[in-house]
C-alpha cells in the first residue's frame, strides 16, 4: 500500500494511523543508512581512531592521484568541498598531506601525500581491507559481486 493509499484509507477509517502501510524497514534509503552505520562502527572497532573512513579514502585517492586539486579530490571521494577542506586540514595538521597553490589558478590548492601520509596509508590498509571483508562476510562471492555492481549502478545513475 502506498503512502497515498494509506492516507485515503485513513480518511475512510479513522482508526487507521497515517503510518499504517509505511514499511520503514524496507525503504532503500533507510537500509543504506543502517548499513553505513555498521560500516563506520566496524571501521572504528578495527582501525581505531587514527583515521575516519573519509580520511582514509582521501589518503588512498591521493596515493593514486598526486597533486590533484581539492575539488577533484572531493568529487573522487564523494564528499562536498567544505567537508573535504576540513578533512585535508586535519590530515595536513598530522603531516600526512601538503597543500600547494595551483600554479595555473592561484585561488585553488593542489594536494599531495607526504611520506608520513604514505606510511600511514600502508599501515592502515590491511585493517581497512579486513573491515571490508567483515562488512560483507554474510554474503556469498556472487552476492558480493552483485552488491558492488548494484551500488556502482545506483551511483552512476545519480551522478555519484
Amino acid at each position: 500500500m502506498s503512502r497515498l493509499s494509506a492516507r485515503a484509507s485513513q480518511a475512510e477509517d479513522p482508526q487507521m494511523s497515517p503510518m499504517d502501510g509505511f514499511a520503514l524497514a524496507a525503504m532503500p534509503g533507510h537500509l543504506i543508512r543502517r548499513v553505513q552505520q555498521v560500516a563506520v562502527r566496524l571501521f572504528a572497532e578495527n582501525v581505531g581512531s587514527d583515521f575516519t573512513p573519509v580520511q582514509f579514502a582521501a589518503l588512498a585517492a591521493l596515493s593514486q592521484n598526486a597533486g590533484i586539486g581539492q575539488a577533484a579530490l572531493a568529487a573522487m571521494i564523494g564528499c562536498d568541498r567544505a567537508t573535504t577542506g576540513g578533512v585535508i586540514d586535519r590530515l595536513e595538521s598530522r603531516g600526512f598531506v601538503k597543500r600547494t597553490q595551483d600554479p595555473k589558478d592561484r585561488r585553488s590548492n593542489n594536494v599531495s601525500l607526504t611520506r608520513e601520509g604514505q606510511a600511514a596509508l600502508e599501515q592502515g590498509r590491511e585493517q581497512v581491507e579486513h573491515v571490508q571483508e567483515l562488512l560483507l562476510e554474510a554474503l556469498s562471492a556472487e552476492e558480493k559481486s552483485s552488491f558492488e555492481a548494484i551500488c556502482l549502478k545506483i551511483l552512476r545513475h545519480h551522478g555519484g
